[in-house]
Parts: structure tokens; C-alpha cells; sequence
């Protein structure tokens, strides 16, 4: 497994675990760019480290081709000095770089193909990073936006479970009692005060009639 393979299940198990924990938006977001950041770091060591090899080998394979060409001048060097024992140890060894030619090419394909690999996989993580920097803002709002709508529909199931009505119309009672009471003084009041002015006039007749009475019999 390479090292971009297992940044990147580290980078998910540290997003899981952060989501599962469901922590502050903000926070979560900034410690998945930082893990990101982190993979970044050791996916471009790691794809110099690739090309280094890749380099390697290269050079390894050029030096094989080298001594297949000099075995070979060789080989023919001592066919013309008529030293076949020479001639026949130089094409062995040109024989054995020949071989070493063809595992090196393979090996340089190889490894050329997971050097693109692992550029193509860095790329990507490069893109995702890039991507997720871009969007933080914005799904820090969505998130406190959806943390607003969980709030106020907590309040909204919270006050839709309690029954006020019954208090309300026990306070409309007790109103509805009261402002009874105040009018019922506001009547015995205006009573009292009728029954005071219709004694004074009940008094003045009385006294019109006394006058009159004793007007009538010379008195």
C-alpha cells in the first residue's frame, strides 16, 4: 500500500471520527485541511522518492546498454586478433548485460507507470484540498444554518408540548371577576348617593306639607 493509500484512509477515519463527535463546524473543517495539508506533504516525498528510483534505474539500464555496445566492440576486437577465447568470454558477458538490458527495461516501465500513478492520485488529493479550501466558508454556514433550524425547532416542539390554555383562561377569570367587582362598587357608590339626594327631597316635601298644614289652621 502506498503512502497516499494509507493518508488517505487516515484522512477518512479522522473526518468519521470528527463527524461522529459531532464538533464545532469551524473546527472540524480547519483539522480536515490540516490533515489534508499533512497527506500532501508526504504524497510529493513520497512521489520525489518514486522518481529517484525512477532515475535510478534509467541510469542502471543506459550503463547495461553501455557494456552490451563495449562487450560487442570487444567480442570483435578479438575475432580480429584471432583470440576466439577472448571473443567467445566477451559475447558471454555481452550475453549477461543483454539480460540485464531487457529486466531493467521492464523494471523501468514498471516503475514509470506507478510514478504517474501516484502523480495522478497527488493531483487528486491536491484538487480535493484545494476544492475543500474554496468551500469552507460556505459549509460553515450551512452548518450553522443548520444548527439555527435545529435550535429553533427544538424551542418550537418544546413550547408545543405545554398547555397553556387552562392558565389563560384562569387569568381571563380572575379579570372577568375583578373588573365584576369594580363595577359592582361603582354601583353600590351611585346607590348610596341616589338614596342621600332622594331623602333631601323626600324631607323638602315633607316639609312643604307641615307648612301648608299649619297655614290651614291659622298655626
Amino acid at each position: 500500500m502506498s503512502i497516499l493509500d494509507r493518508t488517505s484512509q487516515i484522512l477518512r477515519a479522522n473526518i468519521n471520527d470528527l463527524l461522529n463527535r459531532a464538533e464545532d463546524p469551524e473546527k472540524m473543517l480547519n483539522q480536515i485541511l490540516r490533515d489534508m495539508e499533512d497527506a500532501l506533504r508526504q504524497g510529493q516525498s513520497q512521489v520525489a522518492e518514486q522518481i529517484a528510483q525512477e532515475k535510478m534505474i534509467q541510469h542502471d539500464l543506459d550503463e547495461a546498454k553501455g557494456n552490451v555496445d563495449e562487450w560487442g566492440k570487444k567480442a570483435e576486437l578479438a575475432v580480429e586478433k584471432n583470440r576466439d577465447d577472448l571473443a567467445r568470454e566477451a559475447l558471454r558477458r555481452q550475453g549477461d548485460y543483454t539480460a540485464q538490458v531487457e529486466i531493467y527495461q521492464k523494471q523501468l516501465e514498471a516503475q514509470h507507470q506507478a510514478v504517474q500513478k501516484l502523480k495522478a492520485d497527488l493531483d487528486s488529493l491536491e484538487a480535493k484540498y484545494q476544492d475543500a479550501r474554496r468551500n469552507k466558508d460556505a459549509l460553515i454556514a450551512r452548518a450553522k444554518r443548520t444548527e439555527a433550524k435545529k435550535q429553533i425547532s427544538a424551542a418550537s416542539a418544546k413550547i408545543s408540548s405545554v398547555d397553556y390554555s387552562s392558565d389563560l383562561a384562569r387569568m381571563e377569570r380572575r379579570i372577568e371577576e375583578e373588573e365584576a367587582r369594580a363595577e359592582a362598587n361603582d354601583e353600590v357608590k351611585k346607590a348610596s348617593m341616589d338614596d342621600e339626594f332622594k331623602a333631601l327631597g323626600d324631607n323638602d316635601a315633607v316639609e312643604d306639607k307641615l307648612a301648608e298644614l299649619k297655614k290651614k289652621m291659622g298655626k
